[in-house]
């Protein structure tokens, strides 16, 4: 019997740790990429440290919900509709900028991208770390809420219909 904190079982051999070390790599690569294109298109240097303060209780509440909402929005609809996915994924950040405080950073890339950027999107470094607390507070509650809340359709046990689907790829309504 499933509590409300369970999450799937993970397995942690050394492909899916390689395969999460790299996807955290090219997200850390594509952020400082990002950050180094745009201040090519506007004659900036490269990269530059961000003078701009960002902390403070309400500051890290607001990227608390904001992470919070991000991951939730993906659990859930990754569960009902995962075609729609990017799209409400894009929607929630792009309105996050103008319903939370912190305008909505949400992901610890960029984050530390946005410390490379003396501009007003930017944070202070020294802001960075309770920034990315916060991120990862929320980020674990809304997997545990979002979990509990849109768990994954239950597996039909092979035994239900015998051998003779073994290989298909999908049912089909004509099937």
């Amino acid at each position: 019997q499933k509590t409300a904190y369970e999450i799937p079982k993970r397995d942690w051999s050394s492909d899916v740790c390689s395969s999460d070390l790299g996807y955290v790599l090219v997200q850390l690569a594509g952020a400082i990429l990002g950050v180094m294109a745009a201040h090519a298109m506007f004659g900036l240097p490269a990269l530059s440290m961000s003078t701009q303060a960002r902390t403070g209780l309400p500051m890290w509440w607001s990227e608390c919900l904001a992470s919070f909402g991000l991951i939730g929005l993906a659990i859930a609809t990754g569960r009902s509709r995962p075609g729609l996915v990017p799209f409400v994924v894009a929607s929630y950040i792009t309105a996050g900028y103008w319903f939370t405080s912190s305008t909505s950073f949400a992901n610890p890339a960029l984050t530390l991208a946005c410390a490379l950027t003396n501009t007003f999107t930017g944070i202070r470094m020294m802001d960075v770390p309770a920034f990315l607390l916060a991120q990862i507070f929320g980020a674990m509650n809304a997997t545990l809420v979002f979990h509990w809340l849109c768990p994954p359709p239950p597996s039909v046990p092979e035994a239900v219909f015998g051998g003779r689907w073994k290989g298909r790829a999908r049912l089909t309504s004509a099937d």
